[in-house]
């Protein structure tokens, strides 16, 4: 897999001054087998669960606040820039899941009191059932922080925006998957995979963090 891509990021798309960028390490860079386990999946699947990135990261993730989402999503682009840089693509990768995250979370707060988009126990007025033991309520409107939380929304799909279209991070994409497809096909004829078990790549449920 590629070590450098030849397109850089852009500028930054927001005003917010970033914290000091730390030193955000690239471990997918040296261990083939740490980074054939990681799965791009389905938005910000796994992003909570690949480790050791989820822990570099998460300390920089906050929603609650409009100045909060501007800090962090201005930290987590300067990760992004930093590691597409570094041609690591599954640091990049996990940095765009944050973000988008970001994004989701703090919509899912602005459209639903307190965050909580279902709960356990039988449809009320504006819910609906939605699986055994789970209803999705109603959208509530006019609650304390909803605007706030919107914008804070907004301030990540813009960031989010921004990582999808890297000409960088796209370059990086593509040469992962690649890399990918031939592990894959080295593993079906009997060579040597990648040790341990492949990354949880389930999906992000609602309580799991809230973005204090």
């Amino acid at each position: 897999m590629p070590r450098r891509a030849a397109a850089t990021t852009s500028t930054s798309p927001t005003t917010a001054t970033p914290t000091p960028p730390p030193a955000f390490p690239t471990p997918a860079l040296h261990s083939r087998a740490l980074r054939m386990t990681y799965r791009i999946a389905r938005g910000e699947q796994g992003v909570l669960t690949f480790e050791p990135y989820k822990s570099f990261l998460l300390p920089h993730w906050r929603f609650r606040t409009l100045a909060l989402a501007q800090a962090s999503s201005a930290t987590l682009y300067s990760a992004f820039g930093h590691y597409v840089r570094a041609g690591d693509f599954v640091g990049a990768d996990m940095a765009r899941k944050f973000v988008q995250m970001g994004m989701t979370r703090a919509r899912r707060y602005a459209n639903y009191r307190g965050g909580r988009k279902y709960a356990r126990s039988r449809a009320g007025e504006g819910g609906r059932v939605v699986g055994e033991g789970r209803v999705q309520l109603a959208k509530s409107e006019g609650h304390e922080g909803r605007e706030e939380k919107a914008r804070a929304s907004e301030v990540f799909e813009g960031v989010w925006r921004w990582c999808t279209g890297d000409e960088g991070y796209v370059a990086l994409k593509g040469a992962f998957q690649a890399e990918l497809k031939a592990w894959e096909r080295e593993v079906k004829r009997g060579g040597k995979g990648a040790e341990g078990k492949v990354g949880d790549e389930s999906g992000v449920t609602g309580e799991e963090v809230d973005g204090g």
